[in-house]
């Protein structure tokens, strides 16, 4: 419970601009990690140096870090949220677990600049992402998904 709470009292600036901090999340995924933009068919054919101020990776981002504020506030109880998104992303977008572990690497970093958040929230984040990033692959693995 402590891990969720140290992350949650960092998630207002987060709340107050999922587009701006999501985009900044994608567009740090893409760069770091370039393979990542090919799992997303609309952003393949954005330029490294476009994709900051496209709107529709801002809009993709928020997405990501509403579902994530949803994961965070349910502080481990998480399951009915988790499991349609585990399961469209395996039979839907075929996104490896592999690029969730990157995503988690990303967050962190954009939540230190852009939110304070510190060391010690951080490993937070990374710790509470760990058990998430375990449930979606257990649920993979019921769904017979091995991306």
């Amino acid at each position: 419970m402590a891990d969720f709470d140290m992350v949650l009292k960092h998630w207002g600036p987060v709340e107050a601009d999922y587009n701006g901090h999501g985009g900044l999340v994608l567009t740090r995924l893409f760069t770091e990690h370039p393979e990542t933009q090919d799992l997303f068919p609309k952003f393949v054919g954005i330029g490294k140096s476009d994709l900051a101020g496209n709107a529709a990776v801002s809009a993709h981002g928020a997405t990501v870090l509403k579902k994530l504020g949803e994961l965070l506030k349910a502080k481990g109880n998480h399951a009915a949220l988790l499991k349609p998104m585990a399961n469209s992303h395996a039979n839907k977008h075929k996104i490896p677990i592999g690029n969730f572990k990157l995503i988690v690497e990303v967050i962190p970093k954009v939540m230190e600049e852009k939110a304070g958040l510190d060391a010690a929230g951080q490993q937070a984040l990374r710790s509470v992402m760990a058990v998430v990033i375990a449930d979606i692959d257990a649920t993979y693995k019921e769904l017979g998904f091995t991306g």
